[in-house]
């Protein structure tokens, strides 16, 4: 496959781009910069040093991608922005790399970032996430696999995302949000229930979404502390893999680390 770039681009002696990349007009790829074959890149897009982009990826125009992050401890160290294959970068989307804490940002594969969204320094990003528009995340969050975030959310620095969960538009995520959950609210950001029909859809049996929902049962609607509804789902329910998780999740919890709440009247 041959590359494609337009005489307009402006691309750096030592970026390195794979077989069949297209270059639209007037985008901008800095020196020090990986491009795996096949991927698109749109016009008017800036790729700065210390990108490494995978295969068959598309970006779309306006997008910014692995400048300085914007943190006052950032002091021109050398840090890096890695994004997987397959992922859609749409209009205006801007992508920090990581700071001197991880030295990285990371995206996964197989993503879609809606346009205008943000992905603050060292944030790790899982697969199949969909980000809708204007969806700014701070440093340091993590992203699980097959995460679904709706429009003009906002999530705060340092929060964790479980796999397959689901989250509101217009929602404030301040707590840690763990895995196979819906949860959205703006003024009290909260848990919603299991995201049943997003786990269908992803093949889980009728009986882990069962299971699921009976620990979720037990963690947030029995009245119990959360130390005392962890040891009744260890001592009570399978220990699946789905559970072991679920169980892990809170397990890693720093210190002061808050997770979302049910809604209460």
């Amino acid at each position: 496959m041959q590359r494609t770039i337009h005489p307009t681009a402006v691309i750096g002696q030592s970026a390195i781009l794979g077989e069949g990349v297209t270059v639209g007009p007037y985008t901008v790829i800095e020196e020090d910069v990986e491009i795996g074959d096949g991927t698109t890149i749109w016009p008017h897009v800036h790729i700065a040093s210390g990108a490494r982009i995978g295969r068959s990826c598309k970006i779309y125009s306006g997008a910014v991608l692995a400048t300085e992050p914007q943190s006052l401890k950032f002091s021109g160290e050398k840090t890096y922005l890695y994004i997987g294959d397959r992922n859609v970068i749409r209009e205006c989307v801007t992508l920090n790399r990581g700071t001197s804490a991880s030295g990285k940002t990371v995206i996964g594969s197989d993503n879609l970032f809606m346009a205008y969204s943000h992905v603050g320094h060292d944030c790790v990003i899982g697969n199949h996430v969909v980000i809708a528009n204007c969806v700014p995340f701070g440093g340091h969050c993590e992203v699980g696999d097959y995460v679904v975030i709706g429009g003009l959310a906002a999530v705060h620095q340092f929060v964790r995302i479980g796999r397959f969960s689901m989250l509101g538009g217009l929602s404030r995520i301040t707590l840690d949000v763990p895995p196979f959950v819906m949860g959205s609210g703006n003024e009290t950001f909260r848990y919603e229930g299991l995201n049943a029909i997003g786990l269908k859809r992803r093949g889980f049996s009728s009986e882990k979404i069962t299971l699921i929902k009976d620990a979720y049962r037990i963690l947030f609607q029995s009245g119990l502390l959360l130390a005392n509804g962890i040891e009744k789902v260890k001592s009570e329910l399978p220990q699946e893999p789905e559970i072991i998780e679920i169980l892990d999740f809170f397990a890693s919890s720093v210190h002061g680390r808050k997770f979302i709440k049910p809604f209460k009247n």
